[in-house]
């Protein structure tokens, strides 16, 4: 588990069997009690052993199972693994967000998911145009074009709205989610959150839902009269 609460980690590949001897669904029931926003794939034999836990696993929502030299040639392999990451929580976001970020080009839309993960409190213009192999100034006037705030707020609020879906989970603290967002202290992340949401890390917790956390960022930084009140 610390590896998931420290690293950037969108989805976990699971086997009852891990560590030998008989499968066991405790473990794999853990990591959905405690993140229930990380994709779960299980990777398994298909056993009479591994039955009754496969259906107590289904019993606690976690129902994608690939079949070991069964479902795996390498396609359906890949395709299982697309799947299932599509419902990360970075991918969530991402996908919330699609409405506001269409019209940049897709390479800058992949490279503003990529920042998600960079390191450092606050990823910088430059390094997301290389991302996207712009210019620096290319990347910036695209943002002006769409009518969009600046590549660095933008890449801001991405990484805010990514905080509050991993807060939602109960096995992150505050400090967990800003070592897994590269925030070299978790003081920037919290007062981050507050200039946004005008909430502690605490408070997002239990008061707003995603759809809200949404709606929040859109009406006060994407709507044409906030960008006008902000220009």
């Amino acid at each position: 588990m610390e590896t998931i609460r420290a690293k950037p980690i969108d989805m976990a590949v699971v086997d009852p069997h891990l560590g030998g001897g008989e499968p066991r669904p405790h473990g794999i029931e853990r990591l959905r009690l405690f993140f229930p926003s990380l994709p779960l794939l299980v990777y398994t034999d298909l056993t009479p052993a591994n039955a009754g836990v496969l259906l107590q696993l289904g019993r606690a929502g976690i129902r994608r199972v690939v079949v070991y030299r069964f479902e795996d040639a390498p396609g359906a392999l890949r395709s299982a693994l697309l799947s299932e990451l599509e419902q990360s929580a970075s991918q969530q976001v991402m996908q919330a967000l699609a409405p506001t970020l269409h019209e940049l080009p897709l390479e800058l839309r992949k490279a503003l998911e990529t920042m998600l993960h960079a390191p450092g409190d606050g990823p910088t213009v430059t390094a997301l145009a290389d991302r996207a192999q712009l210019t620096r100034r290319t990347c910036e006037r695209w943002f002006t074009k769409v009518g969009l705030p600046s590549p660095r707020v933008v890449m801001v609020l991405t990484r805010l709205l990514y905080a509050h879906r991993l807060l939602l989970d109960p096995g992150y603290t505050v400090e967990d989610v800003a070592l897994k967002l590269g925030y070299s202290k978790t003081k920037t992340l919290q007062m981050h959150l507050r200039a946004v949401f005008g909430l502690t890390a605490g408070e997002l917790r239990v008061s707003l839902s995603t759809d809200e956390a949404m709606e929040t960022v859109t009406s006060r930084y994407f709507t044409p009269l906030a960008r006008a009140a902000a220009s």
